[in-house]
């Protein structure tokens, strides 16, 4: 009876085999993580079963506002649903109230109001694919290097009226500065003149996390162009509603709005 318990036991370890879910990222709001299971399980975050690539990794984004506590949910080679709960740190965010500007400031014209929403569209739709390429999971690199002027996660109220947040890192350099790929991706959008953000071009790395580079003056790819890292793809402009020249190089993942400094760390100088 023990010998038949033993064997038992045995092949139930077999069977079963532990649950492989290797991370790294900042588990912070605004962060990127990125996963990688063992062969044969899955993984769903948020009610969504997430891509993985041929090497099983994975990625997800932690919203400007993300929750404190997050749930992934691993299923194993045999359907087993395995929950693994983790803290997300809550930012502190730059917010400044301004007050006296001019009424229609702060209330636009509603013919730039509905071009904005247009084009609003054509951005998120050009960043909702899941595409299946591996550039996702690469180290990435600053697009260029300079006076940082503009952080992700600020905001400002004009005359008690918030504006919606800044969600990428504005880099302070001479109109005409050349901007690089931060990381391999397929060009899924190239506009020369949007109402906000004048110049854009938007690279997918894959399985939902993009890369938005705005006030262009001049875009060097066009759609359906796939690039790597390091390739000159822009250069720096003073389009749309910039007041001085700068880059300001947003990210997503999908619908979620994620910071690019966390992702590349401190800025080298050039």
């Amino acid at each position: 009876m023990l010998r038949f318990g033993l064997c038992f036991y045995l092949l139930f370890l077999v069977a079963s085999p532990a649950v492989a879910l290797e991370l790294r990222g900042n588990w912070q709001q605004g962060g990127v993580i990125i996963g990688k299971l063992a062969e044969g399980q899955q993984i769903e975050y948020r009610g969504k079963r997430l891509q993985l690539s041929p090497q099983n990794e994975f990625v997800i984004g932690l919203g400007r506002d993300a929750a404190k506590e997050v749930t992934l949910t691993v299923l194993d080679q045999q359907g087993k649903r395995i929950d693994y709960k983790y803290q997300v740190k809550q930012r502190q965010y730059n917010i400044q109230r301004v007050t006296g500007v001019p009424q229609q400031t702060v209330e636009p014209d509603p013919d730039q109001v509905e071009r904005a929403k247009q084009e609003a569209k054509m951005a998120a739709d050009a960043r909702k694919g899941d595409l299946p390429l591996p550039f996702f999971a690469q180290k990435f690199v600053w697009p260029l290097t300079g006076r940082i002027t503009g952080v992700y996660g600020s905001q400002r109220f004009y005359n008690g009226v918030p504006n919606s947040p800044h969600y990428g890192v504005d880099i302070a350099r001479p109109v005409g500065t050349l901007v690089k790929a931060p990381a391999g991706g397929l060009v899924t959008l190239v506009h020369k003149d949007m109402f906000f953000s004048g110049g854009t071009l938007i690279i997918d790395h894959g399985h939902g996390l993009s890369s938005t580079f705005i006030h262009l003056s001049e875009i060097l790819v066009k759609e359906g162009d796939e690039i790597v890292q390091g390739q000159i793809i822009a250069k720096v402009g003073q389009t749309g509603r910039a007041t001085g020249p700068h880059l300001d190089w947003r990210m997503n993942w999908f619908e979620e709005r994620i910071d690019p400094q966390l992702l590349v760390g401190a800025m080298s100088s050039e």
